[in-house]
């Protein structure tokens, strides 16, 4: 069985990407598994820089094919923001709840159809001796009211998708997982991943 090395110690985004590269023989060997990895520092400008950040540190450090991958939301009234920062963006505060409260603090008020933004992912292949690749995935909402939902992580029980009348905590996870930014990201990444370990 191929191994892949994830860079993330995030169980949702490890559950997630778990499901969506066990149709490939692929064992994903995450963060959680490599304790001697130190935190990586991710001080890029934009999703495309901190992907990069991610899977080339932990490909060097373990000589792996590795995936990495930079997601975020962006809020069009907040001028993109939370963006890159968005899994702290309540600093000093911590944690989903702490980002959420803060979201929703900065948008008291403002009407529904100005609540648009989407979730962007960018996600990075670093491979030994090898240049790294990128594929992108967007999935477009709007920021709810208040949050609903017990499914997913982060922004998930904000993120309101029209066509289904819920948001993206409330759907099933075999249904974010073919509607999501990742679940786009990968399907593209699918394509090289095949290509290169031959499947």
């Amino acid at each position: 069985m191929q191994q892949v090395a994830l860079a993330s110690r995030n169980q949702g985004k490890i559950n997630e990407f778990e499901v969506l590269l066990a149709p490939l023989g692929i064992e994903v060997i995450s963060l959680l598994d490599l304790p001697e990895i130190p935190d990586i520092v991710e001080d890029g400008d934009t999703f495309y820089d901190n992907a990069r950040l991610k899977a080339e540190a932990v490909c060097a450090a373990t000589q792996l094919p590795t995936l990495a991958d930079d997601s975020g939301l962006v809020v069009h009234y907040l001028g993109g923001a939370p963006g890159v920062h968005s899994s702290r963006f309540a600093l000093p505060e911590q944690g989903d709840a702490a980002n959420n409260a803060k979201l929703l603090s900065m948008l008291t008020g403002v009407p529904e159809e100005k609540r648009q933004a989407h979730f962007t992912c960018v996600l990075a292949w670093a491979r030994p001796g090898k240049s790294t690749r990128f594929t992108t995935g967007l999935c477009f909402g709007f920021i709810s009211k208040q949050a609903q939902g017990n499914n997913g992580f982060g922004y998930d029980p904000l993120f309101y998708l029209p066509q289904f009348n819920k948001t993206m905590a409330e759907i099933e996870p075999e249904i974010k997982n073919s509607i999501s930014h990742r679940a786009k990201a990968m399907q593209h990444m699918l394509v090289l991943l095949q290509q290169e370990l031959g499947n």
